[in-house]
């Protein structure tokens, strides 16, 4: 059994999609971000970054102790190892598909990140920010758009921890000002993951979770860390 700290962030949904892709057993715990529940003393156990998604995985691949996780693109790498699904045991589709997780974890998720920030939850709108993010934006929405121009999926015709990565930080493209339209192959992509049924389902979980991230509480334990 794999026990998921869990918010329905970006980086949360996902390890819901790709448990839900998996069938792997698992059960969440809500780590209320606009609550601050991220500074638990019991979640700085498992994420001493203070960020979810974490995991605690009971049986891990060595056959040891539970074994505890944090950093999304980590946690999928190990689930995709241990399971043995979504990536490829080819030499180098094995490496394309980790040279676009990390693409992600380094550039689209903080990137976009900002571009939430400055757009949604900045106490001052402040133009030279939001043009800065939102442009940067659409330019790696641009290198996506080219990349899925070359193969139905990220790291190539099959469906990989590359995609689960990516989709959830395309999701809110309208709160980043893009138009998908503008971006053909990045749209016939985010159709396609947006249809299957496991993503579906995680993000029906996502909507049991929810709290007002834009209160001056919530920014407080988001944005108030030192």
């Amino acid at each position: 059994m794999i026990d998921l700290y869990y918010w329905p962030t970006p980086n949360g949904h996902k390890i819901t999609m790709f448990l839900e892709e998996a069938g792997l057993p698992y059960a969440i715990h809500p780590v209320d971000i606009g609550k601050g529940e991220q500074f638990t003393p019991e979640f700085l156990a498992i994420s001493p970054n203070n960020k979810m998604p974490a995991i605690v995985d009971h049986a891990p691949a060595d056959g040891g102790d539970p074994l505890h996780l944090f950093e999304s693109g980590a946690i999928l790498l190990y689930l995709a190892e241990k399971s043995g699904q979504f990536l490829s045991g080819d030499f180098r589709i094995r490496q394309r598909t980790l040279e676009w997780l990390f693409w992600q974890m380094a550039g689209l998720g903080p990137m976009l990140g900002q571009n939430h920030h400055f757009n949604r939850y900045a106490p001052e709108k402040i133009p030279y920010a939001i043009e800065r993010y939102v442009n940067e934006t659409h330019r790696l929405y641009r290198v996506l758009d080219q990349r899925l121009g070359q193969a139905d999926f990220i790291a190539g015709e099959d469906y990989s921890i590359a995609d689960m990565a990516a989709y959830p930080w395309i999701v809110p493209y309208r709160a980043q000002q893009m138009d998908l339209d503008a971006f053909p192959n990045l749209k016939r992509w985010f159709d396609a993951i947006g249809a299957r049924p496991a993503t579906r389902r995680a993000y029906a979980l996502g909507e049991r979770y929810r709290s007002d991230l834009t209160s001056a509480q919530a920014r407080g334990h988001l944005f108030g860390q030192r």
